[in-house]
């Protein structure tokens, strides 16, 4: 039988077309390419192992609810608190009990490349997302944690089929007419609520990327928002947006 080559088993592993039997066959194979293909298979299949492992454990919160007699659990989060300008953005996700997605992790754990794929997969497969934005006006009026709770509230308000139990990161919402749960780093604890933390960070990154055509001096496509160097540089020197949080300390100053 001839020896495949290298280029031909790079192939096949690329494509996932091994099996034990080519496994034990390369395994008697002298060629260092061939057994660095298997070395790399292996460390893939434990990785991949892992993010199983993870993902299972991160499903608890759901599995219980559904164990309680619940069937639409949705998970909650945030993006934008921290920002000096633009808004604050919230989603909430449904999704269906037979989900995967291995890797789903707290938004900021990703790249994002990789928040950009889980966020098109997630809408694709999810039983029904919400968003709910509220803008730095309202922030300045209400403060931004009563923003947040409203941004939640929009969310989870904006989801057909209606949750009947919600996962939330971090935050209680007052007299919300659902049950809840609050989980201390839920995005890292809960899959829904990791799913809504990438639909949340995704949609306002967009929402701050449009902004900054806009006002490009401040380079929101790449702070978001957020106090940077360049940013508060850009607020020294050209003053304030419409998109500015008036009531954050160091917009106050500017003003």
């Amino acid at each position: 039988m001839t020896r495949k080559t290298i280029a031909e088993l790079k192939s096949l592993f690329h494509t996932d077309k091994v099996d034990d039997t080519l496994i034990q066959s390369l395994q008697k194979d002298d060629r260092k390419g061939v057994q660095q293909l298997i070395r790399t298979y292996r460390k893939r299949q434990i990785r991949q192992e892992e993010l199983k492992e993870m993902f299972q454990e991160m499903c608890i919160f759901e599995k219980q609810g559904y164990a309680q007699g619940f069937q639409f659990i949705a998970g909650v989060d945030e993006a934008g608190r921290g920002p000096l300008a633009g808004p604050v953005v919230a989603a909430a996700v449904i999704l269906p009990h037979n989900f995967e997605l291995l890797g789903l992790n707290d938004s900021k754990q990703l790249s994002e490349s990789k928040r950009n794929t889980y966020f098109a997969y997630i809408k694709e497969h999810a039983i029904s997302y919400g968003i709910g934005i509220v803008n730095n006006e309202v922030i300045d009026k209400i403060n931004i944690f009563n923003a947040t709770k409203l941004a939640m509230t929009k969310a989870i308000h904006s989801l057909s089929p209606t949750a009947d139990y919600v996962l939330i990161d971090a935050v209680k919402l007052d007299n919300p007419g659902f049950n809840q749960e609050v989980i201390t780093k839920g995005d890292e604890k809960s899959v829904s609520i990791a799913a809504a933390s990438i639909l949340a960070k995704v949609t306002r990154d967009k929402l701050m990327q449009k902004i900054h055509f806009e006002y490009p001096y401040y380079d929101f496509s790449s702070n978001m928002g957020y106090g940077t160097k360049n940013h508060l540089y850009a607020l020294e020197k050209h003053g304030l947006t419409p998109y500015h949080r008036k009531s954050f300390t160091p917009v106050k100053n500017v003003l």
